[in-house]
């Protein structure tokens, strides 16, 4: 019973950013109806997988983003399934899907017909570059993914070493936050909704998330006529702020405040350098940073990470560079419950991510595997039954 208890969402998405914004909306409670094509959701087929298993039900991809949610399958091209996902949208709250332009259309179900029959309805959409509809882009018929997200919306070109090497950030953040935005933005139209009995378009577009992610890019273009750049594991605001080698490995530290800075510097046994004026504000710091960080490297590199963490973890904002391993072994972890163990339909657990919104009287305690393709089509479409109008296989249920 979370907070979105009532709620039901249908879900058309596939892959990463359409699937983890239904992953949160059932987390916090809301009934999601995957409906999936004949075939299923493409992202089923990739891996890892269970190993000795021939012919598996889905892979780590999909597992990881689709609990909490029910499996139907529905051909949209024909006429009987067309029906059947039309009744079904009477009973729903919202609609999400991230299609390219003009797919819903070529099912007859576009936004407007579709806000005409059902007015109270929610439609949200995640697009690589928007819905004509808010605000047409040149390349409004592209195709999209992350990486290309990524690329034009400005994180890679101020992520790596250096501005000749440009590095893709390693999640999918072009796929993952605009999936976050476009939870927001169907709790914002639902409460529209709710005030004023009408339903509305909610147009999430991975590039612009991306750019709303990398908002300080366009501040510091503005006001300096640079663009910034790549440059490592430093910021170009504040200093210091950035990894720093330790004997066995990195760790982030983040002292931009004068206080934080002479508190580090007493920590570090060089006292005098919290008050020298080459590094007693910030912007002294960042004239000097190359000196900065060398003085800082020449006590980090003498101690393990785990002896810095010790020394100055809680007084100095710094954390290590943890690999998989450490998180799984890291008792925050654990007492957030950040990592949910659940069943895999072709035997055995595994592990996935945790719900990262917590709530002190609804919290999301219950974590269902995904859902095998088609399974609860017996419960949410027995007028295919009863019809006798089910031209699917009966052998990947």
């Amino acid at each position: 019973m979370g907070p979105l208890d009532g709620l039901r969402i249908i879900d058309l998405t596939q892959v990463l950013s359409g699937p983890y914004a239904t992953m949160l909306l059932a987390d916090m409670g809301a009934e999601v109806i995957k409906v999936e094509p004949p075939a299923g959701d493409v992202a089923r087929s990739w891996g890892p997988f269970p190993i000795g298993v021939e012919q598996p039900a889905y892979g780590g991809y999909f597992a990881s983003v689709n609990r909490n949610k029910r499996s139907i399958r529905l051909d949209l091209t024909s006429d009987s399934d067309r029906e059947l996902f039309l009744d079904l949208l009477a009973t729903a709250d919202v609609l999400i899907e991230n299609f390219r332009i003009g797919v819903m259309d070529r099912f007859d179900l576009s936004y407007e017909y579709l806000h005409q029959r059902y007015p109270e309805l929610v439609y949200a959409c995640i697009r690589g570059f928007g819905d004509t509809r808010t605000g047409r882009s040149p390349y409004a018929d592209w195709p999209a993914y992350d990486i290309v997200a990524q690329a034009m919306g400005g994180i890679i070109g101020i992520t790596g070493t250096a501005p000749d090497h440009p590095v893709k950030v390693g999640p999918g953040v072009g796929d993952i936050f605009p999936a976050t935005l476009a939870v927001c933005g169907i709790l914002a139209a639902l409460r529209h909704r709710d005030r004023t009995g009408t339903g509305q378009l909610v147009d999430v577009g991975l590039y612009d998330s991306v750019l709303a992610l990398s908002e300080r890019i366009v501040y510091q273009y503005s006001m300096t006529g640079a663009s910034p750049e790549a440059q490592g594991n430093t910021h170009p605001i504040l200093c210091p702020y950035g990894l720093v080698p330790t004997a066995d490995g990195y760790i982030a530290i983040a002292a931009p405040t004068d206080h934080h800075w002479r508190a580090l510097t007493k920590l570090m046994g060089e006292p005098d350098a919290g008050n020298d004026p080459r590094y007693a504000t910030n912007e002294a710091r960042l004239e000097n940073s190359a000196e900065v960080y060398r003085l800082i490297e020449a006590w980090s590199r003498a101690l393990p990470t785990a002896g810095i963490v010790e020394l100055i973890g809680g007084r100095i904002p710094c954390g290590p560079v943890n690999a998989a391993s450490d998180i799984a072994a890291d008792p925050h972890v654990a007492a957030r419950e950040m990592i949910v163990r659940v069943d895999h339909p072709d035997g055995g657990r595994l592990d996935i991510i945790g719900a990262p919104i917590k709530f002190s009287e609804t919290p999301t305690d219950r974590f269902t595997p995904a859902p095998v393709l088609g399974e609860a089509e017996e419960q949410l479409l027995p007028a295919r039954r009863i019809q006798g109008n089910d031209p699917l296989p009966q052998g990947d249920r």
